[in-house]
C-alpha cells in the first residue's frame, strides 16, 4: 500500500506534466491570434466535449461571449453541449455519435473553427463532429491527452497534454482555455480598431501599430493564418 497521500500524488503528476506541456503550449498564441482574426470578422467558434470536457467547452464559450478580464466586444462562441433538448433529440433520432456533428452542420460555416476537447482523444461523437466540420471547410483543433489518439491525428492541429491521468489532462485543458482567451484579448485590437477590420488587407495589422509580444508583421501574419 502506497504511503503517498492523494494530495501529493496528484500534485506530483501535475508538476511532472507542466514542463512538457509548456513546450507545446506555444501553439495557443497562434490559436488565439487566429481566433481573434476570425471572430472579429464575424466568424464563429464551436466547442464540444463529453463529461468534464463538456464543462470545459462551456467555460471556453462563456469566456468569449462574456469576458476574461477587461470589457470588450462579445465574440461568437457556441458550446455544443448544454442544449439538452437538441442533444437528446439528436441522440434519440440519429444516435449519440451524431449529437455534435449535426449541430456542427447546423451552425458551422466555412473557415469557422471547431475545438474538440477530450482526455482520451477517442470519443466517437467528437470524431464524427470533426469529420462534419472538415466537410464544411472549417478549421479543426483538438485539446486532448497523450498521443497517439484519433482526434490528434485527424484535426488540423492538436495540443496533446502530456499525462496519462485524465484529471491532470483536464486541469491542463483549463489552463489552455484561460491562456487562449488571454491571447485572443491581446490580439483582438489588431483586427477591431473602431469595430472593423483594416480595409486594405483583412487580417493584417494596421500600418504603424505596435504588435503584441514584439512580433514583426510577417510573424503576425503567419500566426493568424496558422
Amino acid at each position: 500500500m502506497s504511503s503517498t497521500s492523494p494530495l501529493d500524488a496528484h500534485l506530483t503528476g501535475l508538476v511532472q506534466a507542466l514542463l512538457p506541456y509548456r513546450s507545446q503550449a506555444g501553439r495557443l498564441a497562434r490559436w488565439g491570434a487566429h481566433l481573434a482574426r476570425r471572430l472579429a470578422g464575424g466568424g464563429r467558434l464551436l466547442v464540444a466535449g463529453n463529461g468534464g470536457s463538456a464543462a470545459e467547452a462551456q467555460h471556453l464559450a462563456a469566456e468569449l461571449v462574456g469576458k476574461l478580464r477587461d470589457d470588450r466586444m462579445p465574440l461568437s462562441a457556441i458550446a455544443l453541449t448544454p442544449d439538452s433538448s437538441a442533444v437528446t433529440a439528436i441522440g434519440n433520432d440519429y444516435g449519440f455519435d451524431e449529437v455534435f456533428a449535426r449541430q456542427v452542420r447546423a451552425h458551422g460555416r466555412r473557415d469557422d473553427i471547431l475545438i474538440v476537447m477530450s482526455t482520451s482523444g477517442r470519443s466517437p461523437n467528437l470524431i464524427t463532429a470533426v469529420r462534419a466540420a472538415k466537410e464544411l471547410g472549417m478549421r479543426t483543433w483538438a485539446l486532448v491527452g497523450e498521443r497517439p489518439n484519433p482526434l490528434a491525428d485527424m484535426c488540423h492541429e492538436a495540443l496533446c497534454c502530456p499525462s496519462p491521468d485524465s484529471q491532470v489532462v483536464q486541469e491542463l485543458h483549463l489552463v489552455s482555455v484561460h491562456l487562449m482567451c488571454e491571447y485572443v484579448d491581446r490580439y483582438l485590437p489588431m483586427f477591431t480598431g473602431d469595430g472593423a477590420l483594416p480595409a486594405e488587407l483583412p487580417g493584417t495589422p494596421q500600418a504603424g501599430r505596435d504588435l503584441p509580444f514584439g512580433l514583426d508583421h510577417d510573424e503576425f501574419e503567419e500566426m493568424v493564418n496558422v
